[in-house]
């Protein structure tokens, strides 16, 4: 068993390394000047699109939840505990500077993101319930220019996603809400365990529907909740704000640099920055990943463009705003490099934790333990769609989605009761490798986007002159 864990380290960290870092940044800038920086132009008018009722003719269209719905779905999945532990985790191991990396990821992330979802509407199919069924395999299946090779990466991807929405989706963060509650409140894993089961069976087991209402009011509270919580803990901070910013810009392109708190130290590279700014930066926002576009694919819309711009604000949000709170709350704290009781460096979730309480105290803990909690639960109802949706390509049929939702569900209580380092190394990697198909999709079709994308240009104007 030790020998396997060895080997699927070894996989993981290959598999999240350089050459993949790489390629998911690489195929965002390449995206990027395809499209004449059109994402980044546009990005003021995806933005209101998020905020836009929906007339009655956009109502009547094709899909199953609303634009709204469905980002809200994306986001669901997108905005978990890597916008509290992984920033804290990249800031320790990769210094200040890594938030920088992360806006920059970000910012070519804009361009993947839209291009994905854009493809993922266009090529969508109606499946034998009526509902739509969309992604990045239907994408493979339907549009690849070599139809064979598109089938088999469609199904390494769907397989992939299949096997991620049991680990990253579900266990990893049942086990996260089950560790917040024990150590801030004093509730029992297995308690945690049963409350997860029943409250995930509950809303999934009405399908994509019950989803999207669920995550259309919970994600934006929590999202809304969380930033203003850091926006106090940053004013309050306020005099240290200008060193902390000071050291974020400072470390991201110094060869080498050390900063940190009052009481300890943290020493990083350049490349020290950008590995781990970059790898938690497309953690949390997904971009290039493969798994926002299966929600973008059930939207109410009349054009692939139109959901693309709405389902790429999503990385906006993610990694612009909530990382970023995240990051300058640390940075205002004092707490970064500072040593916890056992004498270790505070990082991941006690040094976010530490820093809220430097201004709110108890309370700050309490914020940061819910805010665990409700972004994870969130994520797990966003991956259950991606999971089944991925199952129900490979399959070729639905019946498979409801047994699929029970034994989802019945696995949140394995995850919540169960600390294994193995899962967590598996469902990175199966993470990870749904990446490459994907890119090599994107790639291969930036033709189709570039000219859906400048084909849009034109309703965008004809919008803004209305």
């Amino acid at each position: 068993m030790k020998l396997f864990e060895e080997i699927l380290h070894s996989v993981n960290d290959f598999v999240w390394g350089p050459i993949m870092l790489v390629l998911l940044v690489g195929t965002g800038v390449f995206l990027t000047i395809r499209l004449k920086f059109l994402p980044w132009r546009n990005l003021g008018y995806a933005l209101k699109s998020v905020f836009r009722k929906p007339d009655k003719t956009e109502e009547q269209q094709e899909g199953d939840i609303t634009p709204f719905q469905s980002l809200m779905t994306a986001l669901a999945a997108t905005i978990g505990t890597g916008n509290i532990v992984g920033v804290a985790t990249a800031m320790v191991l990769g210094g200040p500077g890594a938030l920088v990396w992360m806006w920059l990821s970000a910012l070519f992330g804009l361009s993947t993101k839209y291009a994905e979802s854009l493809l993922a509407v266009k090529y969508r199919e109606v499946n034998q319930d009526g509902e739509m069924a969309g992604g990045p395999m239907y994408v493979m299946k339907n549009a690849f220019p070599i139809p064979v090779l598109g089938k088999i990466l469609a199904v390494a991807f769907a397989l992939f996603a299949v096997m991620a929405s049991f680990g990253i989706g579900n266990m990893t963060q049942a086990n996260s809400i089950s560790e917040a509650l024990n150590t801030t409140f004093g509730v029992p894993n297995a308690v945690t365990g049963v409350l997860l089961t029943v409250l995930a069976l509950i809303v999934l087991l009405g399908g994509i529907k019950s989803i999207g209402k669920v995550c259309e009011k919970i994600v934006p509270f929590m999202a809304v909740l969380y930033f203003v919580c850091g926006l106090v803990v940053i004013i309050l901070n306020i005099k240290n704000l200008p060193a902390g910013v000071g050291q974020i810009f400072s470390m991201a392109f110094s060869v080498k640099a050390v900063s940190g708190g009052v009481g300890g130290a943290i020493i990083a590279s350049m490349l020290s920055a950008m590995r781990w700014g970059v790898a938690r930066g497309v953690f949390s926002n997904e971009a290039g990943l493969g798994s926002a576009p299966i929600a973008a694919a059930a939207a109410k819309t009349d054009l692939p463009s139109r959901q693309g711009y709405i389902n790429m604000t999503g990385t906006f949000f993610d990694t612009i705003v909530v990382c970023t709170v995240t990051g300058l709350v640390i940075a205002s704290s004092g707490q970064l490099g500072v040593a916890g009781a056992d004498g270790e460096l505070l990082t991941g979730a006690s040094l976010t934790i530490a820093s809220f309480q430097s201004v709110l105290g108890t309370f700050g803990g309490w914020m940061v333990s819910i805010g665990i909690m409700l972004f994870a639960f969130s994520t797990i109802l966003g991956w259950e769609y991606y999971g089944e949706k991925s199952l129900e390509f490979l399959v070729g049929s639905t019946k498979a989605n409801k047994p699929y939702r029970l034994f989802f569900s019945l696995i949140a209580f394995f995850g919540a009761t169960q600390t294994l380092s193995i899962v967590w190394d598996f469902s990175d990697t199966m993470n990870g490798l749904m990446a490459i198909p994907n890119l090599i999709s994107l790639l291969v079709l930036s033709g189709v986007v570039a000219k859906d994308c400048f084909a849009y240009q034109d309703v965008i104007k004809k919008e803004r002159s209305e």
